[in-house]
Formats: C-alpha cells, structure tokens, sequence
C-alpha cells in the first residue's frame, strides 16, 4: 500500500545534503544534466552466498509519494535548509524519468546492478536515501528468511519478530520474510496491507491469567475449537501436554514450545503425543530460532517453526550493504576511484547464464551499450518499473517474487545453498 493512501508524503525520508547538493546543483545549472545512478552491493554479508532483493515494490511506492507539500516546504523554509529558489523547485517535484532493477525474489551477488535510476541530477539525487533505506533493510530480512525457509526443508515459519523492532519495520520485516517463503505473519498490520495470512493463538500471560493450565487450555478450545495451538510450557511441559490432550482430545491440532532444548523437548513430546492417541497433533517450536538452530531441528520431529528477533533483525546483518552511486553523467560514464570503495562507471545490466539443466553458472554484467550476444539458457535479470515517472506495465505481485525466488534457489549449485561461510554461489563477470 503506497503511504499517499494515508495522506504522508515520504519527501523528508531523507538526507540533509541531499537538499543541499540540489540546491547547489540548480545554481550552477548542473542540476539539469541526464544522469545515471546505480544501486548494487560491493559484497555479500560475511557468511552469505547470495542475496535475495526485496523492496523494489515498496520503493516504487515511495517514489509515488516524494512530493513536496506545504508541510514539508514550511518545515525546509523554517529550518534554512534551502534557498527560496530551491524550495520552488521542490514545490512541483515529480520524478519523471526512468527506473530498471531486478525484480523482487531475485538473487543478487556482488556488483549486480540492483535498480538503475535514469533522469536528471537533480531529481534523481533526492530518492538516493529513501531508496536505500527501504532496499537496505528490506533485502537484509528476505536474505536472512530464505536461508531459513532452505533450512526448514518444506515445514511452514510463521514470522514473529514484531515486538523485536521498530513498529513500521516489523510490517516491511513481515512482508520481506513472506516474500522468502515464510508461511504467516503475527503483524496485522502486514496481513492488512500487503494480504499476507496471520496467525496467533496465546502467550504466556494468557496462561497465567487463569487459576490452572486446565482452565486456559479449556478457555481456549471453547474459543477456537480443538484445531488450536496449546501453549505447553508454562510449567511442566509433559504434564502440560497431558493436559491438553485430556482437555482437547486426540484431535488436538498442534502443541508449542517456546523454551528450553527444543530438539529434546520435540522427541519426548512425540513420543507422548504417540502415546496418548494424539498421532496427527504437530508440534511447533519457538524461542530464539536462526537458521542454524532450524538447519540443527531438521531431523527432530518438529512441524512448524515460529521465528522473531532473528528474522527481523536479519539474522545478523541488518543491512545489505548496497549503495546508490552516479555512474554516468549526459552519456559519459563516471565513477569513483577510491582505493577502498571503487565502482565501475557506466550504465549497465545484466543476465544470469546457465547450464541446459537450469543450474546457474555466473553472473555477468555488461555496459548496456555493448550487450553480450545472448546464449541459449541466458536470463536477462533487469526489468522495466518505471518509464517517464509512470509505473510500467505488469509489474510482478509479491506472489510473484515468491514464485520466482523459489525457482532461483533451485537453479543455484547445492554448495550455494550451504549455511556455512564459502565464496558466493555463482562468480560475478565485468564485461
């Protein structure tokens, strides 16, 4: 959902010298030049072998709503941030040029050209910060949430981390953790906007709030019916789980645990579950889960997982790194020389090549002037998002993005898809 729904605009998701580049820019005329600005990461996060783009939607949602209104000219004129001229200016802002990126779901590695902004300097510079800060964080969670959707091999996550992170990040953490294949989400607000499935039953509190766990457990059934999750581990977890088959019957729907080793703690509670008639009762487990502890319960007896703090927090690396740089200025390209954190100048794109049995083999990318000639099994990866400032046609759906992240994975070599720290999955080429 853009945030115009709701009347914000997004122009001050921003940097100070951004305005201030501007408004030099415009003084001396450079403003007006056609430019190119590039969104790519220099490398992958420690430990990680590829990286999945996310966001892209979000963003061209932001784009829609950088408007300047009196709100945001009045807060610029009050704080001298800009000159009347500028304020002018900004006062009919509207990006009218052109956006290309690889599409949500997408695999990224080092120096792939995430999104390509074209248009002038001025109004192309203004997006670089809330650009950023939506691909940044957005791409980190789905990073992080895929790897933990491959280690889960098949059993459903539900997305939990709302109360780990901010109150907006939480709704585009919910979001970015279901387009890399989680299940459900807790956030109603994400279930709201973005019509992703939620799911909840009880905490804790619920438990203790009643004289005994039989009193909760009934509380519950006659509520939500005998197909609910019961929260066994408030106490004893092997009286807790005798308790809610007594209460619910065989058909009791599922059980979590939320504590303690839950490697352990899922084989004896199937083995009592067994016991006591309860053969299709799932087990769910919560609790400080990362992929690592998920990857560690694959053999156990586990159906379901619930991850918070990890997910949302992008299973440590919380940023993806990238950065937005100019790369070509009226048709010449530009780049930065720096020992430490050179770039490649030009307008670019890419494509992906494969073997003919759908495995990919590298990553190239290539000045868009001098395209390659195309193999049989190359895939272009850029795509169209916005032309002259409009949304282009088709544009991918966020069951799009999980559809399409789903058949990228497949397509890497089984050593890319380890958990363990190694070289990216596939080789990034320059032409």
């Amino acid at each position: 959902m853009s945030s115009s729904a709701s009347g914000n605009s997004t122009a001050l998701f921003t940097d100070h010298y951004e305005l201030t580049m501007l408004a030099s820019a415009l003084r001396d005329g450079t403003g007006e030049r056609d430019c190119v600005f590039e969104v790519f990461a220099r490398k992958l996060p420690a430990g990680r072998r590829y990286g999945v783009v996310a966001g892209t939607q979000r963003v061209l949602d932001a784009i829609a709503d950088f408007r300047f209104t009196e709100a945001e000219l009045a807060q610029l004129e009050q704080t001298a941030v800009v000159d009347s001229a500028t304020l002018d200016w900004l006062s009919g802002y509207r990006f009218a040029g052109d956006i290309d990126g690889y599409p949500e779901g997408e695999l990224y590695f080092p120096g792939s050209p995430i999104l390509t902004v074209r248009g002038t300097f001025a109004e192309s510079v203004l997006l670089e910060t809330v650009v950023l800060s939506i691909l940044n964080h957005d791409s980190a969670i789905a990073s992080a949430a895929a790897r933990m959707s491959g280690a889960a091999n098949g059993r459903p996550i539900i997305e939990m981390g709302g109360r780990r992170t901010h109150e907006y990040a939480a709704v585009a953490a919910a979001r970015a953790a279901y387009l890399a294949g989680f299940a459900t989400t807790s956030n109603l607000e994400a279930g709201r906007r973005y019509g992703i499935p939620t799911r909840g039953t009880v905490a804790h509190a619920f438990m203790l709030l009643h004289d005994t766990e039989e009193a909760a457990f009934r509380a519950q059934i006659e509520k939500m019916g005998t197909d609910t999750t019961l929260l066994v581990d408030t106490y004893d977890i092997t009286k807790g789980i005798d308790t809610a088959v007594r209460v619910a019957g065989p058909e009791l729907g599922a059980i979590r645990i939320d504590s303690g080793d839950v490697g352990v703690l899922a084989r004896q509670a199937r083995e009592q579950l067994d016991a006591l008639g309860a053969k299709d009762t799932r087990i769910v487990v919560s609790g400080d889960l990362d992929e690592h502890a998920i990857a560690a319960l694959r053999a156990e007896p586990v159906d379901a997982y619930g991850v918070g703090t990890s997910v949302v927090t992008g299973s440590g690396a919380p940023t993806a790194g990238m950065v937005y740089k100019l790369v070509e200025v009226d048709g010449r390209p530009v780049a930065k020389r720096s020992e430490h954190k050179a770039s490649r100048g030009g307008r670019k794109s890419a494509l992906r090549r494969h073997k003919a049995t759908g495995t990919a083999l590298e990553e190239v990318v290539y000045p868009t002037a001098n395209p390659p000639e195309p193999a049989e099994h190359d895939k272009q990866l850029p795509i169209p998002l916005l032309r002259a400032g409009q949304p282009a046609e088709n544009l991918p759906t966020l069951e799009d993005g999980r559809q399409r992240l789903r058949r990228a994975l497949v397509s890497l070599p089984w050593e890319g898809l380890k958990l363990s720290s190694g070289d990216p999955a596939i080789p990034t080429t320059f032409l």
